[in-house]
């Protein structure tokens, strides 16, 4: 099997590219340059999936085809580090109450966009493939977040149909926040 030229998606400012770009050079690896507008990267929480990942590998959260495993953290960072953050408290008191619900929705619907047309080409039953991902955990609490702020789901199918599926499992119900210990008597399940 003859693998392409990879293509690094880039903008000449960002650490993250640059810092792929340095990785590419010191390896050798001849690429092409596709320049784009960059989210910023995620935070401490796939550091934390990812070491458990590590330590306890079952069942697995990262597909063992590099080329998946690469699909499902862009996804994990698109959603955990492009869409999440630009909803934070800290953030939304930035832009005023006034606007706070214009500013993430469009925040929600500026990363869902992106991330439809990159679940087209890989989602499965799941984001990717048809096995639970990392991208699969950082999808239902945006989803969520997305209704929360009141965002038209209807452009999304993909992101709609995956995100119904995932919350059939046992595990994402378990794990709701309608379902914990500290949730407030009138929003429990």
């Amino acid at each position: 099997m003859q693998v392409g030229k990879p293509i690094l998606y880039s903008y000449f400012r960002s650490s993250c590219s640059w810092r792929v770009r340095i990785a590419l050079a010191l390896k050798g690896i001849d690429y092409e340059t596709m320049p784009i507008s960059l989210i910023k990267d995620g935070g401490q929480q796939l550091a934390i999936i990812e070491y458990l990942e590590e330590t306890r590998p079952t069942p697995r959260l990262l597909p063992q085809d590099p080329k998946k495993r690469a699909s499902v953290r862009t996804i994990s960072d698109l959603i955990a580090g492009g869409i999440q953050p630009l909803q934070n408290l800290s953030v939304l008191k930035q832009v005023g109450q006034e606007n706070q619900l214009t500013w993430a929705q469009n925040a929600i619907t500026s990363g869902f966009s992106a991330l439809e047309q990159i679940l087209q080409s890989t989602a499965g039953r799941y984001c990717v493939g048809d096995e639970v991902s990392m991208a699969d955990l950082c999808l239902v609490p945006q989803v969520a977040n997305a209704e929360r702020f009141k965002v038209d789901l209807t452009p999304y199918p993909t992101i709609s149909r995956i995100n119904k599926t995932l919350l059939a499992l046992e595990a994402f119900q378990v794990s709701h926040p309608c379902r914990q210990p500290d949730t407030p008597a009138e929003l429990r399940a």
